[in-house]
């Protein structure tokens, strides 16, 4: 099989405990024994720049105000350390776009948001997947990783994190973060289970693929 990348985007609840995204990202790279990436993208986007990690970790995939304006939609370049905007939310995000660039030219990888199916657009070997499921499923996942056991607090949680996410996909690809069109796959783990959804990921790499 050559070369692939699969993003995951993960809706209507967090990847931590919601919809399972990254869970499913996970069994998926371990599978295909290739890489994942999830948080490590902060410190390597970190790296690259030389930017303090926690500024990475404070605007990462939220958005929020800035004496730099609102981000603009990814152009593809980052703005050198002598310019104004060097730590802006818009460059770290440059920053983070260079490296997802770089780790899926090097091999196949697995890579959870960040939006990650915009800045590899027009690449052939790239799988985008949407993974979404039902407030029951979320607020079930709720309860078994996070031990949110009150409904009402973890849809509260659950809604509150998918509207941050919508927010920072609008604002650095100019596009809807639930539009079916950004993706090549969207799965309900709700009704699927994960396991199933691996099964599906990995049968359209190979049909995609070969």
């Amino acid at each position: 099989m050559e070369k692939f990348t699969v993003t995951i985007a993960r809706g209507f609840g967090s990847r931590e405990f919601g919809s399972g995204g990254r869970t499913i990202g996970k069994m998926l790279a371990d599978k295909l024994g290739v890489k994942f990436y999830d948080k490590e993208l902060i410190r390597m986007a970190s790296d690259a720049s030389g930017i303090n990690e926690a500024l990475f970790g404070q605007s990462d995939e939220k958005t929020k105000n800035s004496v730099f304006g609102k981000p603009g939609v990814y152009k593809g370049e980052v703005i050198a350390p002598e310019k104004s905007g060097f730590i802006s939310e818009e460059n770290l995000f440059n920053y983070q776009a260079m490296v997802i660039k770089q780790i899926a030219s090097e091999g196949s990888c697995v890579i959870v948001g960040r939006c990650a199916d915009y800045v590899l657009k027009g690449d052939p070997s790239v799988i985008r997947v949407f993974i979404y499921a039902d407030d029951e499923t979320c607020v079930k996942n709720a309860a078994e990783v996070k031990g949110i056991v009150d409904r009402k607090e973890a849809l509260k949680t659950i809604a509150a994190t998918d509207k941050e996410r919508a927010a920072y996909y609008k604002a650095h690809t100019g596009r809807e973060w639930i539009d079916a069109r950004n993706y090549d796959l969207c799965l309900n783990s709700g009704d699927l289970g994960f396991e199933k959804c691996v099964d599906i990921i990995t049968d359209f790499i190979k049909i995609k693929l070969g």
